[in-house]
């Protein structure tokens, strides 16, 4: 008797057989990791003083940003699915060499001012919620970076999953100051028409920008998709893409209803009060307690010292991903933590405003973008890289858009502070 050999069912398509949902729940998780990123210490410092400044007339940029978050996450997330490769990687196969050295320097940079926000913010909350000195609460945030790091030897879910619970305290604290705070939902909707009030509401929109579109976690994202979910054929990558968008909805959707509520918040309680200080966290944290009460003022510090423990772990994924992808080479962790928290206790030890310190720091940022940008909307329009993945033109014609929108803003920014 002869017998056919039965196709074998890929891992995808048994778990979505056997368990619908949890077959669903294994494409997310990623996102989340990159989403923290875009809660860290640099928006609650540029958010909050948007808010304290201007009132509602940023809140367009804080949705703006956002917007073009989840197309450029969600792009990255398809880079890495579609070559199997990370952005930093791809760059290293793709590119000349000098330039490839010169994306990586400026990556470096970028993950440097990407801890020194997520450090300083930690290091605030602790001297907030204990009294700690900033030097020693950078030490001691930068130190248990290590512990949530750890996690990612038990396996990416688990890393994944303390990421999100981390993401969710945040979002319970922010919820409770935004019901307290009632926020003027007329004067929220007129702050959607875009307009601005002179070069400094520039430069926070550029720090928003940067603390929004972060370029460090987009070469994370595109190293957390490669091969995270094995594949068989293009029809179980396009679902696995739909899985990695939803991700992304989800995930920054999450992300950026925080962005909105930490500046609404700022808005109703401090502009035009004449309560000193709002423009800093030490003030917000005070102002919060003024005139919302205690529960109000614990919580937004509370939330700034999750922020910055989880988004300094990611940080520091960061820059393992930059070197090994563009340069090929790994280093002790205990090395890399030490380098990239230097310049963050430097900051500390000579008494730099702190939320100075942070706002520019997203600046710094913000002029990062466009080198991680540029590469990842050429590579997926590349059918040759991406095959069935490959962007549409409007997909195209969009990130092209907002990279170009980045570069301008930039543009203005440098122009405006030399001249």
């Amino acid at each position: 008797m002869v017998t056919k050999d039965l196709p074998v069912a890929s891992p995808l398509r048994t778990a979505r057989a056997r368990r619908p949902v949890r077959g669903r729940l294994i494409l997310l998780g990623p996102a989340f990791v990159a989403a923290i990123a875009y809660v860290d210490p640099g928006n609650f410092a540029t958010n909050s003083t948007a808010g304290a400044r201007y009132g509602y007339l940023l809140v367009w940029v804080v949705v703006a940003a956002n917007l073009a978050a989840m197309l450029v996450q969600t792009l990255t997330a398809k880079l890495g699915l579609a070559t199997g490769r990370s952005l930093p990687e791809l760059c290293r196969e793709r590119l000349p060499r000098p330039l490839n050295r010169v994306m990586w320097a400026q990556a470096e940079l970028v993950a440097m001012a990407t801890d020194l926000a997520e450090v300083i913010g930690g290091a605030v909350a602790l001297h907030l919620l204990l009294g700690v000195g900033l030097l020693p609460g950078g030490l001691i945030v930068g130190t248990a970076a290590f512990a949530v790091l750890a996690l990612r030897a038990r396996g990416f879910r688990t890393f994944e999953i303390a990421i999100a619970v981390l993401l969710g305290v945040i979002v319970l604290a922010f919820a409770v100051d935004l019901l307290t705070a009632r926020p003027d939902l007329g004067a929220t909707a007129g702050g959607l028409l875009p307009r601005m009030a002179g070069t400094d509401s520039m430069m926070l929109a550029a720090g928003i920008l940067g603390a929004t579109v972060m370029p460090h976690v987009i070469y994370v994202h595109s190293a957390l998709t490669p091969n995270r979910v094995p594949t068989s054929d293009e029809a179980e990558r396009r679902m696995v893409a739909k899985g990695l968008r939803v991700d992304v909805l989800i995930a920054l959707g999450i992300a950026g209803a925080v962005n909105l509520a930490m500046l609404l918040v700022a808005a109703t309680s401090f502009h035009g009060s004449g309560i000193p200080g709002t423009d800093t966290l030490e003030g917000v944290h005070a102002g919060l307690a003024g005139t919302l009460g205690t529960v109000a003022a614990v919580g937004f510090a509370v939330a700034l010292l999750l922020s910055g423990l989880a988004s300094t772990s990611v940080g520091t994924y960061a820059g393992e991903v930059i070197m090994q992808g563009f340069l090929r080479r790994r280093i002790p962790l205990l090395v890399r933590r030490t380098v990239t928290l230097l310049p963050a206790l430097a900051v500390l030890a000579v008494g730099v405003d702190p939320t100075r310190a942070l706002v520019l720091s997203q600046v710094v940022l913000s002029f990062g973008i466009p080198f991680a940008l540029i590469p990842v909307v050429a590579f997926t329009r590349r059918r040759d890289l991406m095959g069935g993945l490959v962007n549409r033109r409007g997909t195209t014609a969009a990130a092209i858009g907002v990279t170009g929108l980045v570069v301008a803003l930039n543009a203005f920014l440098l122009w405006q502070l030399v001249g």
